[in-house]
Formats: C-alpha cells, sequence, structure tokens
C-alpha cells in the first residue's frame, strides 16, 4: 500500500495499533503495521524497561509512543496543583460513596504489600494526567527512537511539539471535532487522528462516518489523517480511506488479541458483548469514555449518586477501588467480577475470538483488498 503514512512512517500498510501491552506494539510492528504504546500508566522506570524491550524486538521497524497530557484538568489554573494538594480536593462524598460501592459488592482490601506505592496515588507527587507528569516521559521516550509521540486528550502543548520536532520526530494528536483537528496543525501537528464517537477511551460525540470527511477537508494538505473509532476489521478500513483518511488507528480490537495484558475476566466480558454493550461515562477518568457496561458504570449513572469528578481527580478517587476490583474479578459471580470493566468501543461486538495481533492485521489487508476488489468491480459492471 502507499499512502501519506505508509511513506512517512516506512510501513507496509497503513495501520497503527495504541495498545498499553508492549506486546502487541511489538507484534503490530513486525506484521508490517505500526504500534504505539500507550504510557501513560507506566511509571518512569517501566516505560524505559518497555520502549528498550520494543526496540529489541522490532529492529528498525518504526513504532510510536502515546501520553496524556489534557488541555484542561481540575487544579490546573493554579499553577501546577501537586498531587497532595489535589487529593485535599476530593469530597468526602465521593470518598464514601466509592467505599459504599466496595463494601455492597464485597470487594476485599489489598493485601498490605499493595496498599501504596502503585498506581496513581504511588507516583513521584505530580499531578496524573499533567504536563509535570508527562514531561519526563516525553524526554524518555525521545531517548529512544519512536517515530511518532501522540498526544491522546486535546492539543500537544507548545514546548511537546517543539522537543519532538526538533528530535525530528513526527507529532500526534487525537480530534473529536473539525475545529479540534484545525487547532492541531496551526500549533504544528503532523498527524491528526480523527476518533468518532464509536471508539474506546475517551471520545467526543460525533460518528466517525461523519467526522472523518469533515476533519479530512479541515486539514486539507497540512497534515495526514487517521480514522479511528468503530474500526477493527478490513471493510471498516475501506471505509475509513474512502472518506479520505490515509490510514486507520485501532485500539479496541487488540483487547482480546493473545498478547494483550486485558485482566481475564474483562477479556470474557468483552469476548461476549455486543455492540450496544458500551457507555460513553466519566466514571474511569473525569472525561467521557466508552467503556463497557456493567455495575460500575451502572452505579455512577444512578440518579442518586454522586456525579462523577473532574480530570485527574476522579482517577484519583477510583484508583485504590479499581485495584481492588481487579485484584478480585477472576471468580465469576462475584461481586467484583460485577464492577470490572475497561475501555472498549463499539467495535467489541466483532471482538468474539482471541487471537494473534499479527493475524488481525493480516484479516483486516486481506479484508480491505476484498472490499476495494468489491467496488471496483461495481465501477466496472
Amino acid at each position: 500500500m502507499k499512502t501519506a503514512i505508509t511513506e512517512m512512517f516506512g510501513v507496509d500498510v497503513p495501520i497503527l495499533a495504541f495498545s498499553h501491552c508492549r506486546d502487541v506494539v511489538a507484534a503490530v510492528s513486525k506484521a508490517g503495521g505500526m504500534g504505539v504504546l500507550g504510557a501513560v500508566a507506566h511509571s518512569d522506570s517501566q516505560l524505559e524497561i518497555d520502549l528498550a524491550w520494543i526496540e529489541d524486538e522490532i529492529g528498525d521497524r518504526p513504532y510510536g509512543v502515546d501520553l496524556i497530557v489534557p488541555a484542561k484538568y481540575a487544579g490546573d489554573d493554579a499553577g501546577g496543583m501537586n498531587l497532595a494538594d489535589l487529593v485535599a480536593m476530593i469530597p468526602d462524598e465521593h470518598r464514601a460513596f466509592v467505599d459504599d460501592i466496595l463494601r455492597r459488592y464485597e470487594v476485599p482490601e489489598l493485601p498490605d504489600d499493595e496498599r501504596s506505592g502503585r498506581g496513581l496515588l504511588g507516583s513521584d507527587g505530580a499531578a496524573p494526567f499533567s504536563a509535570n507528569r508527562a514531561d519526563p516521559q516525553l524526554e524518555i521516550a525521545l531517548a529512544h527512537r519512536p517515530a511518532l509521540v501522540v498526544n491522546a486528550l486535546g492539543p500537544p502543548p507548545a514546548h511537546m511539539i517543539e522537543r519532538v520536532s526538533e528530535e525530528g520526530r513526527k507529532v500526534g494528536a487525537l480530534a473529536g471535532a473539525a475545529q479540534h483537528a484545525e487547532r492541531h496543525v496551526n500549533a504544528g501537528v503532523d498527524v491528526i487522528i480523527a476518533q468518532g464517537s464509536e471508539a474506546g477511551g475517551h471520545t467526543g460525540e460525533i460518528g466517525t462516518m461523519v467526522l472523518i470527511p469533515e476533519i479530512v477537508d479541515a486539514v486539507g494538505d497540512s497534515a495526514a489523517v487517521l480514522g479511528a473509532g468503530g474500526i477493527g476489521r478490513g471493510r471498516q478500513m475501506a471505509a475509513a480511506m474512502a472518506l479520505g483518511a490515509q490510514g486507520v488507528w485501532c485500539g479496541s480490537v487488540w483487547l482480546t488479541t493473545d498478547e494483550a495484558e486485558t485482566h481475564p475476566a474483562v477479556k470474557e466480558k468483552f469476548l461476549s458483548a455486543t455492540s450496544a454493550d458500551t457507555v460513553r461515562s466519566r466514571s474511569r477518568t473525569g472525561k467521557h469514555a466508552r467503556q463497557l457496561v456493567t455495575a460500575w458504570t451502572e452505579e455512577w449513572d444512578r440518579a442518586d449518586t454522586p456525579d462523577p469528578l473532574g480530570m485527574p481527580l476522579q482517577p484519583m478517587l477510583v484508583d485504590d477501588a479499581i485495584r481492588r476490583i481487579d485484584r478480585a474479578a477472576h471468580h465469576e459471580g462475584t461481586g467484583a467480577n460485577r464492577l470490572a470493566n475497561y475501555f472498549v468501543g463499539q467495535v467489541v461486538g466483532t471482538m468474539n475470538e482471541s487471537k494473534p495481533a499479527a493475524r488481525v492485521v493480516y484479516e483486516m489487508i486481506e479484508e480491505f483488498i476484498e472490499s476495494v476488489e468489491r467496488l471496483n468491480a461495481q465501477l466496472d459492471a
């Protein structure tokens, strides 16, 4: 294949795979696409380890790194509040509600050796999802050789664009509306990920079918556009590229692959879910993020419960709770198992078989070719 994306990164096929799992990143890059490591949950030391491992695995093939630096989050107007300041902003009402959920669903406490030093509140004092947290990760990434650095939530800060560009790498950013894409391009972004509402994780309200051509028209030749949201098969890839995208950005489809580190209980839920079993909810991060419907999202959606807090207060509030749920969720029928969920898009309805990540790539390309040939045949007729 030959598109602006394959030319930009020297890949065989314009399939970019977002994953928090280094094994998926390496497998997709080796299969001819390009893996992008989601680094937000990594400690600095773990990020160093994973980037070195990926480079050893894939040789000179390209890969990317995805960070999260939102444009706005609770406390940012106070000049970069530290972790203790933000913890103090969490209302007692919300703490009591989370404790009540865990009590009613009989989720056990974490063992003593797992109660501190891990998760969002076990970091170095920098606020999670902030520039102060992402900047060290950026420098670690640039000390390695990712071909692409993406900001997954809003426009990349100016200093991030400057640092990545001066190192000769490309900058990417997600956009859920045409005006977002225009701002990204004006700031110097090279790759726009046009992510529709069908996608897993943080999304806007505009569907992929409408969003991609709007963004393609808005940015013209100023940046390459990747289609994202509801894309996990070759027919969907062909549709995205027919709408003007030069490639696709996929995230959810890798969550049920053999290499994925998805929680086993959640993976089983994904394999049996339909496309109607997801919801855009603020219950995990404080911003609307599509995830699997479970007792967790339903509890936060009740009319008599507190509204989720903003970012980063909500993830700080629920971090330990989610760790407790995940640790205890392995047994079907337990309260923890009923609560367990994760981010996933509407494409989960077709994710009904666990398979190697490379096979997902190859099947996407085969179906893409079949789709294009079928369209060509209609023109020939």
